[in-house]
């Protein structure tokens, strides 16, 4: 079996899997990052990779499909970056002075966001992912824009109580950030995490997100980097996203992919692209909880 990034880098195997996943995306992000015209600002994605001893070619492996994860992933994490920076700064300002990060993986947003005065944000995923962060940022002049709580847990456990320990206030507004996270749930987990999400949340509450289908064409491209990756997207929820967070007392506004890209100036991200076979369908997504919880 061929190794993982994080084994060729004597990374902790628990950086493997989403861990793993998250670098690649911090590749895209760092590429961006590069870009005369850039839809975002990241200019510690590159020392995420640096510490973890990962290239961003080891994402570029061209699939049996012929196109590897960074030829139809760049476009798709750059639109998806832009709006999910744009929601969660819209949702902080009003009413939302507490920001939840869930699985948060290689995310910078506490250190390259200008947060409004006041936020506090609750950034959860493994222990050891936190820890790596801390040290690739160490030295950098990485110093957070907000009020910043790690929250060390695990979201197939009880981190609810995790959160809670770690001072969030249930009664106040939340915005929740759902990011490349759906699809890598199986269909239960999904509908447990919503059901989490919201009994922690008070009337006002905001999130915000991103679903996915999952294709030949991803499928090829992941199993070029490593087999162990081919397995990652479980499905998450299924039907229409706005009825599944309706079902909770979540207003949604979904938006497909295309739009926002075309929004932003930017071509049809090429995982989504219906001109090329083997593709699927990606969708953006906000919502609000209404005052009555079911």
């Amino acid at each position: 079996m061929r190794e993982t990034a994080s084994q060729q880098s004597g990374m902790s195997p628990s950086l493997s899997g989403i861990g793993a996943t998250s670098l690649g995306v911090a590749a895209l992000r760092a590429k961006e990052n590069g870009r005369a015209d850039r839809l975002f600002a990241d200019p510690y994605a590159e020392r995420f990779l640096t510490a973890a001893g990962v290239t961003p070619a080891q994402w570029s492996a061209e699939s049996s499909t012929g196109a590897g994860f960074v030829a139809l992933m760049a476009e798709q994490v750059a639109v998806r970056t832009r709006y999910l920076d744009e929601s969660l700064l819209a949702a902080a300002a009003e009413p939302c002075g507490q920001v939840v990060l869930l699985a948060s993986g290689m995310d910078s947003r506490p250190y390259r966001l200008d947060w409004p005065a006041g936020t506090r944000l609750f950034e959860l995923d493994f222990a050891d992912v936190l820890d790596f962060k801390r040290h690739a940022l160490a030295g950098s002049g990485a110093v957070p824009r907000c009020a910043h709580v790690d929250v060390a847990t695990d979201l197939r456990e009880d981190w609810p109580g995790a959160l809670l320990r770690a001072g969030f206030r249930p009664d106040a507004p939340t915005v929740w950030l759902l990011e490349g996270l759906l699809y890598a749930l199986p269909q239960q987990a999904a509908d447990l995490l919503l059901e989490r999400v919201t009994e922690l949340s008070a009337p006002g509450s905001e999130l915000a997100g991103d679903h996915a289908e999952d294709s030949e064409a991803l499928r090829a491209a992941r199993g070029a980097i490593s087999p162990e990756l081919v397995e990652l997207w479980q499905g998450g929820p299924t039907g229409d996203l706005g009825t599944w967070l309706g079902s909770r007392g979540w207003a949604a506004a979904v938006h497909d992919f295309r739009t926002v890209a075309e929004s932003y100036g930017r071509p049809t991200p090429s995982a989504f692209d219906p001109a090329i076979e083997g593709t699927g369908r990606g969708w953006l997504v906000t919502a609000r909880l209404g005052p009555e919880v079911s």
